[in-house]
C-alpha cells in the first residue's frame, strides 16, 4: 500500500535513514525493521532512504532494491517514503524510479552528477531528467558541499516553472539562509511556483531557516524527535519554545555534524539507543576511535542530563 505522494505543500520531518550492516558489511534487514520502527516511534512525518548518507553508492543494484523493498514492507504505507535515485547513468536512474514508485515510494530524490559547472549544464541535465520522470514527483537535492555542483537560485527558477513534478527541494547549501529567502520571495509575490523546502545538513540551522520559510526537515540527526518537536512548535506559533528544545541539542548536534567523520557518529548513537545493531559503515567511510568514543560518551551524558531537567 503506497503513501501520499510527496507535492509542493509537503512538510515536517522527513528522516534521512542510515543503511544498517553487520560486522560483516553485509545488510542487516534485521536491524532495517528495527530503524524503521524507531523513525516511527519518534514521530517522523516520512522517510528518505538510500540517499548519500544511506552509502547508496556503496550498495550493488540488488542490495538497493532489496533495502528499498524492505523498509516499504516495514513501513506499510503509514508514512511517504521518498527514495534517493541519483545515478551516473540516467537510463538505470529512470529505471530505478519507477521500480521504486511501484513498489510504493512516494516521490524520488535526485542531486545533479559531478561536473556539472555552468546554470545551462544544470538545466540542461536535469531537462532531461524531470521529462523522462514525467508523472513522478522528484525532490532536488542540494548538497553542493558533497557533489561540487554550485546550483543558483535562477536555475532553480527555471526548472521550477518548466517542470511541474519537481515539487520539492532539499536545501543542505551552506551558508544557504540567503537562497530560501530568494526562493520564497520570489513565490510569495506569485511571479513563480511554490515548492516544498526541507532542510538538510543534520538540522544544524534548523529554527533560522524555518523563519526563512522553510517547509521542515530532512536529514538524519539521531535525534529525531528533537526535530519532530522543533518542527511542531514552530509550526503551532512557538518560534521561542522551538528555539529553546533547539539550543538542548545543539552540542551534540554540531558535533553529530562533522563533514563525513559525523556520519560514524550517527549510527553510532543510533545503535546505543537500540535502532541498529552495529555501528558499521562500510569502507571507505570513517571508524571512531577510544578519543572519539570517550567525547561522545560525554556529549550524550551531557545531554541526558539537560533533558532531565
Amino acid at each position: 500500500m503506497a503513501a501520499e505522494r510527496i507535492n509542493e505543500s509537503t512538510r515536517g520531518v522527513y528522516v534521512i535513514s542510515p543503511t544498517p550492516f553487520g560486522e560483516d558489511g553485509s545488510l542487516d534487514l534485521a536491524s532495517t525493521d528495527r530503524l524503521a520502527d524507531f523513525y516511527l516511534d519518534k514521530g517522523v512525518t516520512g522517510f528518505t532512504i538510500l540517499g548519500i548518507l544511506g552509502e547508496a553508492t556503496k550498495l550493488t543494484p540488488d542490495e538497493s532494491r532489496l533495502f528499498l523493498h524492505r523498509y516499504l514492507k516495514r513501513i506499510g504505507g503509514a508514512k511517504p517514503v521518498i527514495v534517493g535515485a541519483s545515478n551516473p547513468g540516467t537510463d538505470n536512474l529512470v529505471r530505478f524510479s519507477q521500480g521504486a514508485m511501484e513498489a510504493g515510494a512516494a516521490g524520488v530524490m535526485v542531486a545533479p552528477i559531478p561536473g556539472l559547472r555552468t546554470d545551462d549544464q544544470v538545466y540542461a541535465y536535469f531537462e532531461t531528467v524531470l521529462s523522462r520522470l514525467e508523472g513522478i514527483p522528484v525532490c532536488y537535492q542540494d548538497y553542493p558541499q558533497t557533489t561540487g555542483v554550485w546550483t543558483s537560485v535562477a536555475v532553480l527558477h527555471r526548472l521550477i516553472d518548466a517542470f511541474p513534478n519537481l515539487v520539492m527541494l532539499k536545501h543542505e547549501e551552506s551558508p544557504g539562509l540567503t537562497k530560501i529567502t530568494k526562493l520564497r520571495e520570489r513565490s510569495d509575490k506569485g511571479e513563480g511556483r511554490r515548492i516544498s523546502i526541507l532542510v538538510g545538513n543534520g538540522g544544524l540551522h534548523l529554527p533560522q531557516e524555518l523563519r526563512r520559510g522553510v517547509d521542515g526537515a530532512m536529514t538524519g540527526f539521531a535525534y529525531p524527535e528533537m526535530l519532530v518537536e522543533v518542527c511542531r512548535r514552530f509550526f503551532d506559533g512557538d518560534k521561542e519554545g522551538a528555539e529553546d528544545v533547539f539550543d538542548r541539542y545543539l552540542p551534540i548536534l554540531r558535533h553529530e555534524q562533522q563533514l563525513g567523520f559525523g556520519f560514524a557518529v550517527r549510527k553510532e548513537i543510533l545503535r546505543r539507543r537500540g535502532a541498529i545493531a552495529t555501528a558499521h559503515v562500510r569502507h571507505p567511510g570513517p571508524k571512531l576511535n577510544p578519543r572519539d568514543i570517550q567525547e561522545l560518551d560525554e556529549l550524550m551524558a551531557r545531554l541526558d542530563t539537560k533533558l532531565k531537567d
